[in-house]
Protein backbone atom coordinates (compact mmCIF):
# COMPACT_ATOMS: atom_id res chain seq x y z
CA UNK A 1 0.00 0.00 0.00
CA UNK A 2 2.86 2.37 0.75
CA UNK A 3 4.27 1.96 -2.76
CA UNK A 4 0.86 2.92 -4.17
CA UNK A 5 0.90 6.06 -2.03
CA UNK A 6 4.46 6.85 -3.11
CA UNK A 7 3.47 6.47 -6.77
CA UNK A 8 0.40 8.65 -6.20
CA UNK A 9 2.59 11.23 -4.44
CA UNK A 10 5.08 11.31 -7.33
CA UNK A 11 2.29 11.68 -9.89
CA UNK A 12 0.69 14.49 -7.88
CA UNK A 13 4.06 16.26 -7.60
CA UNK A 14 4.47 16.04 -11.38
CA UNK A 15 0.97 17.50 -11.82
CA UNK A 16 1.86 20.31 -9.42
CA UNK A 17 5.02 21.06 -11.39
CA UNK A 18 3.00 21.21 -14.63
CA UNK A 19 0.35 23.47 -13.09
CA UNK A 20 3.04 25.75 -11.64
CA UNK A 21 4.70 26.08 -15.06
CA UNK A 22 1.39 26.92 -16.75
CA UNK A 23 0.55 29.38 -13.97
CA UNK A 24 3.89 31.10 -14.51
CA UNK A 25 3.13 31.46 -18.24
CA UNK A 26 -0.23 33.00 -17.43
CA UNK A 27 1.37 35.43 -14.98
CA UNK A 28 3.76 36.48 -17.73
CA UNK A 29 0.89 36.95 -20.21
CA UNK A 30 -1.02 39.00 -17.66
CA UNK A 31 1.99 41.26 -17.12
CA UNK A 32 2.41 41.71 -20.90
CA UNK A 33 -1.27 42.55 -21.35
CA UNK A 34 -1.17 45.04 -18.47
CA UNK A 35 1.88 46.68 -20.00
CA UNK A 36 0.25 46.83 -23.44
CA UNK A 37 -2.90 48.39 -21.98
CA UNK A 38 -0.84 50.98 -20.14
CA UNK A 39 0.93 51.90 -23.39
CA UNK A 40 -2.24 52.05 -25.47
CA UNK A 41 -3.79 54.67 -23.16
CA UNK A 42 -1.07 57.19 -24.07
CA UNK A 43 -0.41 56.11 -27.66
CA UNK A 44 -1.49 58.34 -30.52
CA UNK A 45 -1.55 55.44 -32.96
CA UNK A 46 -2.12 51.76 -32.36
CA UNK A 47 -1.12 48.72 -34.36
CA UNK A 48 -1.97 45.06 -34.22
CA UNK A 49 0.19 42.15 -35.30
CA UNK A 50 -1.69 39.70 -37.49
CA UNK A 51 0.38 36.74 -38.54
CA UNK A 52 3.66 38.24 -39.65
CA UNK A 53 2.44 41.74 -40.48
CA UNK A 54 1.57 44.77 -38.40
CA UNK A 55 -1.54 46.72 -39.35
CA UNK A 56 -3.05 49.93 -38.06
CA UNK A 57 -5.87 49.26 -35.61
CA UNK A 58 -8.58 51.35 -34.00
CA UNK A 59 -7.32 52.27 -30.55
CA UNK A 60 -10.66 51.68 -28.81
CA UNK A 61 -11.23 48.30 -30.47
CA UNK A 62 -7.70 47.18 -29.66
CA UNK A 63 -8.08 48.37 -26.06
CA UNK A 64 -11.30 46.33 -25.67
CA UNK A 65 -9.63 43.25 -27.14
CA UNK A 66 -6.70 43.57 -24.74
CA UNK A 67 -9.00 44.08 -21.76
CA UNK A 68 -11.00 40.97 -22.71
CA UNK A 69 -7.83 38.92 -23.11
CA UNK A 70 -6.58 40.19 -19.77
CA UNK A 71 -9.86 39.23 -18.10
CA UNK A 72 -9.71 35.71 -19.57
CA UNK A 73 -6.08 35.26 -18.52
CA UNK A 74 -6.88 36.51 -15.01
CA UNK A 75 -9.69 33.95 -14.70
CA UNK A 76 -7.46 31.14 -15.94
CA UNK A 77 -4.73 32.25 -13.54
CA UNK A 78 -7.19 32.17 -10.66
CA UNK A 79 -8.20 28.62 -11.63
CA UNK A 80 -4.58 27.47 -11.83
CA UNK A 81 -3.89 29.04 -8.44
CA UNK A 82 -6.78 27.08 -6.92
CA UNK A 83 -5.59 23.91 -8.63
CA UNK A 84 -2.07 24.50 -7.32
CA UNK A 85 -3.38 24.94 -3.77
CA UNK A 86 -5.43 21.73 -4.01
CA UNK A 87 -2.47 19.75 -5.32
CA UNK A 88 -0.24 21.13 -2.56
CA UNK A 89 -2.74 20.02 0.09
CA UNK A 90 -3.03 16.60 -1.55
CA UNK A 91 0.76 16.25 -1.57
CA UNK A 92 0.98 17.18 2.10
CA UNK A 93 -1.66 14.56 2.95
CA UNK A 94 0.05 11.89 0.87
CA UNK A 95 3.42 12.70 2.44
CA UNK A 96 1.90 12.20 5.90
CA UNK A 97 0.39 8.88 4.83
CA UNK A 98 3.68 7.68 3.33
CA UNK A 99 5.56 8.66 6.50
CA UNK A 100 3.02 6.87 8.71
CA UNK A 101 3.25 3.80 6.48
CA UNK A 102 7.04 3.74 6.60
CA UNK A 103 7.04 4.18 10.40
CA UNK A 104 4.78 1.12 10.78
CA UNK A 105 7.26 -1.05 8.88
CA UNK A 106 10.22 -0.05 11.04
Amino acid sequence: MTSDKVSQLQLTQQNLHSVAAQKQQLESQLAELSSALKEIYTAKESFKIIGQIMVSADKNVLQKELEQKKEIVAIRLKNFTKQEELLTKTIEGLQQEVLKGSNKHE
